[in-house]
């Protein structure tokens, strides 16, 4: 505790690369949150189901799980500036084929845009994430991530409030109630209709796109260090310790239940805010019961970085799990605005966990926290199926003599929607176990 209190959570002479790398973390939360509600916006142009529509999650979360090791072995073979350099090139290229995405009219081609971006935030992540550990003594590794990814919440923020009034607010599709109003107005007009929300639609990350360019350019100039956290082993000798490691599996596993869970929950928002609205005419806007989710997340994040000083971190991670969990029964067993407000405390109980369960499961690995990082920002992918099988749970029956029907009973008064919570319930539950297990395999190391 003493040590923690004393050493500096990063050293003076590493204050302007950590910066650097830091303002990253917000470029991921910006694509990550701008994305989420595209899940709606594709549902009203393109008129799909919800599990057709979650494609736009699959597509956007699996690309982590095709590069994190790729991206894990050439910074391996060159350096942590140069993942963050390939990991920018990836993702301005993804944003910018938005726009031949947008003139095909094809939802085909944006998800492929989708999955090159997020090729390249695979390689930012897997980059990121262990240099930031790398900077500073061990002991403030996981205080210092947490720190970071504080940030990443501004960078999800300023997604949201573009998704809201440069996208949603904007879409021509969003004034009809069904896609059967639009139908009915003629193909030529539908076309017309479709082809100006995609350009609605595709504007936003064509923008960010330029910006991560010059981005690149200033990382290109900035002095990153060639950070180093222990040995240089062989590829067999760094595996043999990463599966040595008592938390580390457990800890992919974990990693890859919570972002399922965290993408299910604030995707959800507009998919409960939909049915709601239309099921007991509360008149609510998503957006800002999204936002209010994410403030809350980010300003709990601060304080429990600021209660690691305190309070050992596995066993916060435990609580928070808990909590998390109990949330999602909140929302299953309530409705109206009672259950938005529970599903609101989820993403309160959600703020620690990404940087937590990533400094745990990567305690001690020394040099190869970069290979052992692949394996964390793999687990990514659990944000590209967890949401499928949740849009498949709000799909059943959802469809009766050719009507769409909202909020079909699964049993008693709980609706489809509402149950659907319950997949981000078990996932939570398992980063509330796995919070305790690392405490006890880990209690004597950390402070």
């Amino acid at each position: 505790m003493t040590k923690n209190t004393k050493t500096p959570v990063v050293p003076t002479h590493l204050l302007v690369p950590f910066i650097a790398a830091t303002s990253i973390f917000a470029l991921w939360g910006f694509a990550n949150d701008l994305t989420n509600p595209m899940v709606s916006a594709f549902k009203k142009v393109m008129i799909l189901s919800n599990e057709e529509a979650y494609n736009v999650q699959f597509a956007f979360y699996f690309g982590y799980g095709v590069m994190a090791i790729p991206a894990a072995l050439f910074i391996r073979k060159f350096s942590y500036k140069s993942g963050l350099l390939l990991g920018l090139a990836l993702y301005a290229l993804g944003a910018i084929l938005f726009y031949p995405a947008a003139e095909n009219g094809s939802y085909t081609y944006f998800l492929i845009s989708l999955f090159v971006i997020t090729c390249g935030l695979g390689f930012l992540e897997t980059t990121s994430n262990p240099l930031i550990l790398s900077m500073g003594d061990k002991e403030t590794a996981t205080q210092r991530l947490n720190l970071a990814q504080s940030f990443n919440p501004i960078g999800s923020l300023t997604g949201m409030l573009i998704a809201k009034f440069v996208v949603l607010d904007r879409i021509l599709s969003a004034d009809y109630a069904d896609s059967s109003e639009i139908v009915a107005l003629g193909s030529e007009k539908a076309a017309e209709i479709k082809a100006f929300d995609l350009n609605i639609i595709s504007g936003p990350y064509i923008a960010v796109g330029v910006f991560v360019a010059l981005v690149f350019f200033v990382i290109w100039k900035t002095k990153i260090p060639a950070m180093t956290m222990g040995d240089h082993l062989s590829i067999k000798e760094s595996l043999d310790r990463i599966f040595k490691s008592k938390t580390f599996v457990l800890g992919v596993i974990a990693q890859m239940f919570y972002v399922g869970a965290q993408i299910m929950c604030w995707t959800a928002i507009f998919q409960l805010v939909e049915y709601l609205n239309e099921s007991q005419n509360l008149g609510v806007d998503a957006t800002w019961w999204n936002i209010t989710a994410m403030v809350s997340f980010v300003v709990t994040r601060f304080i429990g970085t600021a209660l690691m000083k305190k309070i050992n971190p596995a066993k916060m991670l435990a609580y928070f799990g808990l909590a998390a969990a109990l949330m999602c029964g909140g929302i299953i067993m309530t409705s109206g605005i009672l259950s938005l407000v529970f599903l609101v405390l989820v993403s309160v109980f959600m703020s620690i966990m990404f940087p937590t369960i990533y400094g745990l499961a990567l305690k001690d690995m020394g040099e190869e926290a970069k290979l052992a990082s692949s394996g964390l920002i793999m687990a990514i992918v659990g944000g590209a199926f967890l949401p499928k099988l949740q849009a498949s749970i709000m799909d059943f029956g959802d469809t009766v003599n050719g009507q769409e029907v909202f909020g079909d009973k699964i049993a008693g008064n709980i609706t489809e929607i509402h149950f659907s919570f319950l997949l981000p319930m078990i996932c939570l539950l398992f980063v509330a176990f796995y919070g305790m297990y690392a405490y006890k395999v880990t209690k004597t190391k950390i402070a």
